[in-house]
């Protein structure tokens, strides 16, 4: 395992880490970045398979830290591609952790033009507090869908291109030099063992942050802005099945848990399941870029991988509550980021 215990996710003491101590004795570490061609070219002769989920994440903070974010998540992955085509190795697979950011906002279906896949909402509807998704072609309202992997990809930040440059690069690479390559795109992703320290990017831990600390919540828009969350064990399923299946090189894949749950529902979940008493505030405040609805269509995944998402959002998230009250409390960075983003413009 190839990690560089970076302080947004590990905390400033990355070697202490409740993350890191997770793994310690079970696999083999090496502290490194992917930036580093030499770490690439020390590790790639002695393993079969590489499953890249290395990148920096959170889609607000990628609008300002661009180069980091590029540097990171597109010249990392280029490393590894450029390591394995100059060093002899016995690599015969590589799946690729992409995002359903790729597809920025995704599917909606308009009454009068059918399908249609809508840009970044205006910023006069959303000062407004018109938060729905119009139809681009006549401006009215339009429906959320399931996204396929057939979709437009249209990524809305920073974050949404590189993860789709990650994917063209590993597919394109991967398809040359006659390694068979996937690149999953994972929807939103939680569960025991994820940062509880990084506020730029997971609600889960975030919301759970605020609650054990004592914070009400903050509820960005209406609270009806709905995502796909997968719990880990599913990912973790989906990303084996792709590591081990034939036949499915050259693919991307959606992983998710083929239900919406709105933000509201999240906040509310956490509330009960930590047993405490916490304020929700629905602001009617916005962060630019951000989309309104996402669910993932696993048609092609369930059929090419064999894969069910095993654990509905209530089941996942007792179980991710039973582990975080076993944590250290964390302190809790989200005004602080939240300040951030508003001094740059970014929160509204």
């Amino acid at each position: 395992m190839l990690d560089n215990l970076s302080p947004q996710v590990h905390g400033e003491s990355s070697g202490r880490s409740p993350l890191f101590r997770s793994i310690r004795g079970k696999v083999e570490f090496v502290r490194g970045d992917v930036r580093n061609r030499s770490c690439w070219l020390k590790l790639l002769p002695n393993h079969d398979a590489v499953v890249h989920l290395a990148a920096d994440t959170g889609t607000g903070q990628s609008m300002y830290e661009i180069e980091r974010y590029v540097d990171v998540n597109v010249r990392g992955t280029g490393a590894m591609l450029d390591a394995l085509a100059n060093c002899k190795n016995g690599v015969k697979k590589i799946v690729v952790a992409s995002s359903r950011a790729v597809y920025g906002e995704g599917k909606y279906r308009c009454a009068g033009h059918g399908i249609v896949f809508p840009g970044p909402r205006s910023e006069n509807d959303l000062a407004r507090g018109y938060f729905a998704v119009k139809c681009p072609r006549c401006g009215k309202a339009a429906a959320p869908l399931p996204t396929d992997e057939e979709s437009k990809l249209h990524p809305g930040s920073v974050y949404g291109m590189t993860k789709r440059a990650q994917e063209e690069l590993v597919l394109l690479a991967g398809r040359t030099m006659g390694i068979p390559s996937v690149a999953l795109r994972y929807q939103n992703v939680y569960g025991p063992g994820q940062s509880m320290s990084n506020p730029y990017t997971g609600i889960l831990s975030i919301f759970s942050t605020r609650i054990l600390n004592g914070n009400d919540i903050d509820v960005y828009e209406d609270g009806t802005e709905s995502r796909d969350f997968v719990f880990l064990d599913d990912v973790v399923t989906a990303t084996i099945l792709a590591l081990e299946s034939e036949g499915v090189s050259g693919e991307a894949l959606n992983v998710g848990s083929d239900a919406e749950t709105d933000v509201l529902t999240v906040a509310r979940t956490l509330i009960r399941e930590f047993k405490t008493e916490c304020n929700v505030q629905v602001t009617g405040r916005y962060r630019v870029g951000d989309i309104r609805h996402n669910v993932a269509d696993l048609t092609k995944t369930r059929k090419i991988l064999r894969f069910a998402p095993k654990y509905s959002f209530q089941r996942g998230v007792r179980e991710f509550v039973r582990w975080v009250k076993c944590q250290t409390i964390q302190t809790d960075r989200y005004e602080s980021s939240r300040e951030e983003l508003r001094a740059r413009g970014l929160f509204r």
